[in-house]
């Protein structure tokens, strides 16, 4: 199966009711805009499209209605924006789900920043300092930026078979200059593949396009857009959606600009996940 190569969203809006929207990588690059995503996203809005920004972040929806603001990404572009950091902390606060209610009291955290705490936010969860104290890892951000660093906590943990939350399911995103940085999940696949329990949470999980679903009942026709393969693509396809795949983000230096179709065609055969359409940009 081969991805269509397309313009820009403009050739293909008419066919979704829904569309599900990357931040980083596709909207913006951390601190400004892409060209053309903020016309992308006002067009969609005069078209009355239903747009929920789906993130990995690993932070509540707080931090990205701020950040976004920041950019120009005016509230009217999106009617909601779905976190995978929001997504861990509606499980602390309603612990249905038997992972949950099983967990201990106690956590060493992995992050960007003090404010990834807010995850645990009305729930009785506490910080602690030393894996030794910890009932569990709750990995929001990686701060540190090597695996060298993590690797001897998480040797300890895994002692005790301590499970790992990532609030941040992405192995690595595009910096502001256009390197690559490590993120969450990273660490935590180092962690399961050391033989520790991880519980994933954001894209490509049914639990996050079953939420965005709920957000858009009426919606039917679902487009996933995003520079993630792994994440933003195979989420899509999984939820019975369309995917759109950004190539100028994570997978950029495979692609090249403007991208190559044999190029695109290896990196999917290497993924073995195919969008249903490829863009260069995200653009109208």
């Amino acid at each position: 199966m081969s991805t269509n190569l397309v313009s820009g969203l403009s050739e293909i809006v008419d066919d979704y009711d829904l569309f599900l929207i990357d931040q980083w990588g596709v909207i913006h690059n951390g601190e400004t805009a892409h060209d053309g995503a903020l016309e992308a996203l006002a067009k969609l809005h005069e078209a009355n499209k239903r747009v929920i920004i789906l993130s990995n972040s690993g932070k509540r929806v707080e931090d990205s209605f701020a950040r976004m603001e920041r950019m120009g990404v005016k509230p009217d572009y999106y009617d909601h924006v779905v976190t995978s950091g929001e997504m861990v902390h509606r499980n602390f606060l309603e612990p249905k789900d038997p992972f949950y209610a099983a967990l201990g009291k106690n956590y060493v955290i992995f992050s960007w920043n003090d404010d990834s705490n807010a995850v645990t936010d009305g729930s009785d969860k506490q910080k602690v300092d030393d894996i030794d104290d910890a009932d569990f890892i709750l990995c929001t951000g990686t701060d540190q930026g090597d695996l060298d660093f993590y690797r001897p906590i998480l040797e300890k943990a895994v002692t005790r078979n301590l499970p790992l939350i990532c609030a941040n399911p992405d192995l690595v995103s595009v910096a502001p200059d256009g390197t690559l940085n490590m993120c969450p999940g990273m660490v935590a696949k180092t962690y399961e593949e050391m033989g520790g329990p991880v519980r994933w949470h954001g894209k490509p999980q049914k639990e996050t396009y079953d939420h965005c679903k709920a957000l858009a009942p009426d919606c039917t026709r679902i487009l996933g857009i995003g520079d993630s393969l792994r994440h933003d693509i195979k989420g899509a396809n999984d939820a019975g959606g369309d995917g759109l795949f950004v190539c100028g983000g994570i997978h950029a230096d495979e692609v090249g600009n403007p991208p190559n179709e044999v190029a695109l065609a290896n990196l999917f055969d290497i993924y073995a996940i195919t969008p249903k359409y490829s863009v260069a940009r995200f653009v109208w």
